[in-house]
């Protein structure tokens, strides 16, 4: 049965420290984009089509701003706090775009615990190939919660 079964879960509020972090690094390949339309039916052009984009400021296709934040939410879910985390609240500013086949490093970094409320706060800050800031803002995550 499957409730029986022993389950990975991730750290604890009592287990968490300020300043433990996570440094992930993903490459956005066209199958994580056509993957990303499919799900949500989004076909903004700017995305997917090269002719419309070359003729923006942008100049060639941008990665959605929910599949930056849909990394940090599986970051969140994986590795900080872990599994059994959830997410209560997202700030994120996306101060230049990150375009189609570059490299995006995201860093995690706990930055506060408040024990009451049985929460986190964790700085997010992710960079392009270029080292450019492509996204920055906070999550509060609500820690596993551990069985007896």
């Amino acid at each position: 049965m499957l409730l029986d079964k022993k389950r990975r879960l991730g750290k604890s509020l009592e287990e968490l420290a300020v300043g433990d972090s996570i440094l992930l690094t993903e490459k956005i390949e066209d199958k994580d984009l056509l993957l990303y339309l499919g799900l949500t039916n989004d076909n903004n052009p700017l995305y997917i089509q090269h002719d419309y984009a070359a003729e923006t400021a942008f100049e060639k296709p941008v990665v959605p701003a929910i599949m930056l934040a849909g990394i940090v939410s599986s970051a969140v879910s994986k590795h900080l706090p872990g599994p059994g985390a959830y997410i209560r609240e997202q700030h994120f500013q996306y101060p230049k775009p990150l375009y189609h086949y570059d490299t995006i490093s995201i860093e995690l970094i706990l930055k506060e615990i408040k024990r009451e409320q049985s929460e986190v706060t964790i700085s997010v800050e992710g960079k392009d190939s270029k080292e450019e800031i492509v996204l920055k803002g906070t999550i509060v995550a609500v820690p596993p919660t551990h069985p007896l």
